[in-house]
């Protein structure tokens, strides 16, 4: 496999080696013996490590935004919003996530916080794919709305506490959906 991929993308086998180990050592694929790589199914136990760390940092990240985000970013998610709320009334599921991740990547940016934004860059691909599993299968968009409206609203009046509340209550009602939507699916052990 991994000449293949060497081949294909006209690099030596050491940068595809070393790639997967790094995807390997995020979770994100599994490496067996004989056989090689294949994407890592991520169990109920997966999800809700990771979106207990998430909440932590998202709550972190959005108190900070608070404090710290410009009248001109808060524009700018008032913007994002709009365009969210307008994909989600079309059940335009990529657009939706487009515009969630770019909420959530501007409340990163705006906490001012690098160290903060390097962990949650390193946690991105293990959550997007939770988030394609929760906007997909979420039963009630518009609460979803609700809770970015919310979040919007409490940074743009410096509220950070309120701010870092919901936030939090955000990603534990993802938790619950994901975890709903995993025990739905055939099999119920992995996505």
């Amino acid at each position: 496999m991994e000449v293949k991929l060497a081949e294909k993308m006209g690099v030596s086998r050491t940068p595809v080696r070393e790639a997967i180990r790094k995807l390997e050592l995020e979770g994100l694929v599994e490496m067996l013996p004989r056989k090689g790589a294949h994407v890592a199914e991520l169990s109920a136990k997966d999800i809700m490590d990771v979106l207990e760390v998430r909440a932590t940092l998202d709550g972190l990240a959005t108190a900070l935004a608070a404090e710290r985000i410009t009248d001109e970013e808060i524009k700018e998610l008032e913007h994002i919003q709009s365009q969210f709320l307008a994909y989600a009334n079309k059940d335009n599921l990529q657009g939706s996530i487009k515009k969630d991740v770019e909420f959530h990547e501007l409340i990163y940016r705006a906490s001012r916080n690098e160290r903060l934004i390097q962990i949650a860059n390193n946690l991105r691909e293990q959550i997007q794919r939770f988030r394609v599993i929760y906007l997909k299968d979420y039963s009630n968009p518009k609460e979803l709305i609700k809770e970015h409206q919310y979040i919007l609203e409490a940074i743009s009046t410096r509220d950070k506490i309120a701010a870092q509340e919901y936030a939090q209550k955000h990603i534990n009602h993802q938790e619950t959906a994901i975890i709903k939507a995993i025990k739905n699916m055939k099999g119920g052990g992995g996505v």
